[in-house]
């Protein structure tokens, strides 16, 4: 049994492994992006291109973004945690 439930596992293992590795260099890649883009956004800000109301608005959206691929690498880190343990 325990042969059999090897032999069904190890392939999804491998699955959830190479899906973990593209999300965190898509996430590395976004991350940087929506790093420039709130400095960008903080550059309008200052300079006057935009108004206080539309850099909070702007902000909230990339923080969320942020947010979203650190939940993403931290649900990935326990992923790549569980195959090790």
């Amino acid at each position: 049994m325990f042969l059999l439930d090897n032999l069904i596992t190890t392939p999804l293992m491998w699955i959830a492994k190479e899906i973990n590795e593209a999300v965190q260099q898509e996430g590395g890649d976004n991350s940087e992006t929506i790093t420039r883009s709130l400095s960008e956004l903080y550059m309008k800000l200052e300079t006057g291109v935009i108004s206080e109301q539309e850099f909070e608005a702007e902000e909230a959206v990339l923080l969320d973004r942020l947010d979203a691929i650190e939940i993403g690498k931290q649900a990935s880190a326990g992923v790549a945690d569980d195959e090790s343990g």
